[in-house]
C-alpha cells in the first residue's frame, strides 16, 4: 500500500489535459482545506478586529514572497535550466539552480531582517486603521516573514518537479500548507493567541517545502550552496525575472492599498474583503491555475523551437477549456452566493450581516473569474515567449486604475446618498453596517477586465494569434451559464423553498440541490449545442490519467 502511494505521488504525467485534470483534482483538495481554514477562522473570530489584523499582517510578507518567488519560479527558471541542460548537460542546469538558491538565501535574510527591524515604524503608516493594535500586528508580521523564505525555497524545488513532469508531487504542497494553518487555528491559537496563528502558517510553509525535498535530492538537478556566482548568468535571469516580479508585485500592491482602505472602514471590513476574495479564488485556482501551470512547459518548449503555430494552437486549446469551465460557474456562484457563504463560513461569530456582505462581494469578485483565469494563462504565454516587460506595463496601468477607482468609489459612496442607496439596493445591503467595503471589490474587478482587454490586443500583435475561433464558444458558454443560473434560481424559489434554512443541513441541502440542477442544465446545454470540449474531456478521462507510466525517483541518479 505504501509503495503504491509512493509510486502515485512520484509518477510522471505528460499531456496538457491529463496534467491539467490532475492539478485541478489536487487544487480542489487544497481549496477544500482552504475553505475549512476560512470556516474555522470565521467561526472563531467572525469579521472582527483580530481577524482583520491576521489578514493585514499577510500583506507585506506576501509582497516580499512575490518579489523573490518571481526569480525562483518555474516560469523564469525553467527555460534557463532547459537551455543550459540542452547545451551543456544536466550539471549546467543544476549549477544555475544552485547559484540562484545561494543568492536568494543571502539577499532574503538581509531584506527580511531589515523589514522586521523597521516594522514598528512603517506598520502604523501602511495600516492607519490599526494604530491601537500596531504592537500585535508587528509581532505577527515578523513571524510571517519566515513564510516567504520557506515558500521561496519550495518554489525552487518546484522547478525541479515540473522539469520532471511530477505534477502530483508539485500539487501536494498547497495541501500541506493549508493543513499547517488549520493546525494553527485549532491547536495553537487557543494556547498562544495570534502568535499561534502565525506559527501555524510557518508550519504549513515547512510542509510545503519538505514534501518536495526527497525527490529533488535524488535527481540530477539537486541544488546546493555554491561559493562563486556566475554574474552573467544571474544578470540574464534577472533581466527576465525582474519584470515578472514587478508585474506580480503590482497586483499585491493593489491588494495592499485596497486592504489599507478597508482598515479605516467599519471593523471587519478587511476580513469580509479577504473572505470573499478567498472564495472566488477557489474556482480560479481549480480552473485558471491548473490550465496555466499545465500549459506553460509545453508553451515554453514550443516557442523555444520556433513552432509558432504549435504555440498558438496550444494557447487556444487551453483558453477554450478555461472559457468552457469558468463562464458557467459565474452564473451558478452569483445565484447561489448566499448559500455558498452560509455553508462555508456561516457559523459561530460569523453573523448574518457578515454573511450578506461577504455574499455580495463574492458576486462582484466572481464576475471577473473568466478574466482572471485567462490572465493567468496569457501572462505565462508572454513569459514563455520571453516578453516579460509587456505584462508589466499593462499591469501597472490596470493596477493604477483599480487603486484610483478604489479611492473614487469610496468617496462617491460616502458623499453621495443617492449613489449609496442605489448600490445598497442593488446588492440588497440596505440595513447591513459596513456595506461600503464592497466598492473596493468593484474597483478590483474593473481593473482586471481592463488588463484582460489590453493583453489580448497585445497578444494578437506579439504572437499573430487570432481569437475569432473562441467567439462561438463564448456565446455557447454564455448560454450554458444562463441555463444553469436560471435552473438553479427556479430550484431555489420553487423546489427547495420549504427547506429549513436555519440549519446547516437545510441550507446545505438547498444549495446542493439547486447547484446540481444548474450543473445538469449546463451539461445538457453543452450537449445540445454539440460542444467539442465535452468530447475532448471524455477522451482525456478515457486516457486513464492515473495509469500513466511510472518512473521511480531512484532511477534518476544524481550526476
Amino acid at each position: 500500500m505504501v509503495k503504491r502511494v509512493f509510486n502515485f505521488v512520484y509518477q510522471e504525467v505528460r499531456g496538457l489535459h491529463q496534467a491539467a485534470y490532475i492539478l485541478a483534482l489536487f487544487a480542489i483538495g487544497s481549496q477544500i482545506l482552504a475553505v475549512v481554514r476560512d470556516r474555522l477562522l470565521a467561526h472563531t473570530f467572525g469579521a472582527g478586529t483580530d481577524l482583520d489584523l491576521y489578514y493585514a499582517a499577510f500583506r507585506i510578507p506576501d509582497l516580499l514572497f512575490v518579489l523573490f518567488a518571481s526569480v525562483l519560479s518555474i516560469y523564469v527558471l525553467l527555460p534557463f535550466v532547459n537551455c543550459y541542460t540542452e547545451n551543456e548537460g544536466s550539471a549546467a542546469g543544476r549549477r544555475v539552480l544552485s547559484q540562484v538558491y545561494t543568492l536568494f538565501l543571502i539577499v532574503y535574510v538581509v531584506v527580511a531582517g531589515g523589514l522586521a527591524l523597521a516594522a514598528p515604524w512603517y506598520v502604523p503608516h501602511v495600516f492607519p486603521g490599526f494604530n491601537e493594535q500596531s504592537g500585535e500586528l508587528v509581532t505577527l508580521l515578523r513571524i510571517l516573514l519566515l513564510q516567504p523564505f520557506l515558500l521561496g525555497i519550495s518554489s525552487l524545488c518546484g522547478v525541479v518537479t515540473q522539469i520532471n513532469h511530477r505534477f502530483i508531487l508539485y500539487a501536494l504542497s498547497p495541501l500541506l500548507y493549508n493543513l499547517g494553518i488549520i493546525l494553527g487555528i485549532s491547536a495553537l491559537y487557543p494556547l498562544y493567541g495570534l502568535v499561534g496563528l502565525g506559527v501555524g502558517v510557518v508550519i504549513g510553509a515547512i510542509g510545503h517545502l519538505i514534501i518536495q525535498v526527497p525527490f529533488v535530492a535524488n535527481t540530477k538537478y539537486a541544488f546546493s550552496l555554491v561559493r562563486s556566482i556566475e554574474w552573467p548568468v544571474i544578470r540574464s535571469i534577472l533581466a527576465v525575472s525582474i519584470p515578472r516580479a514587478l508585474t506580480l508585485s503590482v497586483n499585491q500592491l493593489v491588494l495592499l492599498v485596497l486592504i489599507s482602505l478597508a482598515s479605516v472602514m467599519t471593523v471587519g471590513s478587511v476580513s469580509v474583503f479577504q473572505f470573499a476574495f478567498n472564495l472566488q479564488s477557489v474556482p480560479l485556482a481549480i480552473i485558471g491555475m491548473s490550465y496555466s501551470v499545465a500549459a506553460f512547459p509545453t508553451l515554453s518548449n514550443l516557442y523555444s523551437k520556433k513552432d509558432h503555430q504549435g504555440f498558438n494552437r496550444q494557447l487556444l486549446t487551453a483558453l477554450r477549456h478555461i472559457i468552457f469551465w469558468s463562464i458557467p460557474i459565474i452564473g451558478l456562484v452569483i445565484v447561489l452566493r448566499a448559500q455558498i457563504v452560509r455553508v462555508l463560513l456561516g457559523s459561530g461569530q460569523f453573523d448574518w450581516g457578515d454573511t450578506r456582505l461577504t455574499a455580495a462581494m463574492l458576486a462582484i469578485f466572481v464576475v471577473s473569474l473568466v478574466a482572471q483565469a485567462i490572465l493567468l494563462l496569457l501572462v505565462r504565454a508572454f513569459y514563455a515567449g520571453g516578453r516579460t516587460a509587456l505584462p508589466l506595463f499593462v499591469v501597472l496601468f490596470s493596477g493604477s486604475v483599480s487603486v484610483a477607482l478604489g479611492f473614487i468609489f469610496r468617496n462617491l459612496y460616502a458623499e453621495h446618498t443617492v449613489w449609496q442607496e442605489y448600490l445598497n439596493a442593488l446588492f440588497r445591503l440596505q440595513d447591513v453596517p459596513g456595506a461600503e467595503v464592497f466598492v473596493l471589490a468593484l474597483a478590483f474587478v474593473l481593473g482586471q477586465f481592463i488588463q484582460l482587454i489590453i493583453l489580448m490586443v497585445i497578444s494578437v500583435w506579439s504572437f499573430g494569434i487570432s481569437y475569432r475561433s473562441l467567439v462561438p464558444l463564448v456565446l455557447q458558454a454564455g448560454v450554458a451559464s444562463c441555463a444553469g443560473a436560471i435552473s438553479s434560481y427556479i430550484t431555489l424559489a420553487f423546489v427547495v423553498d420549504g427547506v429549513n434554512q436555519n440549519t446547516f443541513i437545510g441550507i446545505s441541502l438547498q444549495g446542493l440541490t439547486a447547484g446540481l440542477v444548474g450543473l445538469w442544465a449546463i451539461i445538457l446545454t453543452y450537449l445540445v449545442t454539440k460542444s467539442p470540449e465535452i468530447h475532448e474531456i471524455h477522451r482525456s478521462f478515457k486516457a486513464k490519467i492515473f495509469k500513466t507510466d511510472i518512473i521511480a525517483p531512484q532511477d534518476e541518479a544524481p550526476t
